[in-house]
């Protein structure tokens, strides 16, 4: 049996969906704001952010995770071990 991941951190993101560029940019403080072309459609969107926020902490997409947020711009994401 796996074992479950815990929690390392908290992320708060406030995400530009339908953008003509592809952008992370680090605010300080755990915040960060994200730049994704695809559309607030279908979750697109989000998973687009999470690929770029994987690329910009060069961690794995399976160590992210949207906890608040899904249908809104601002989104906590949550880090795991």
């Amino acid at each position: 049996m796996p074992a479950s991941k815990s929690l390392k951190y908290r992320i708060f993101v406030s995400a530009r969906p339908g953008s003509g560029k592809e952008l992370v940019e680090d605010l300080g403080d755990n915040k960060y704001k994200v730049w994704v072309r695809e559309p607030a459609d279908k979750g697109s969107a989000n998973k687009a952010v999470i690929l770029a926020l994987s690329k910009h902490l060069d961690i794995p997409r399976s160590q992210l995770i949207i906890r608040t947020g899904h249908i809104s711009r601002n989104k906590i994401v949550e880090v795991l071990e």
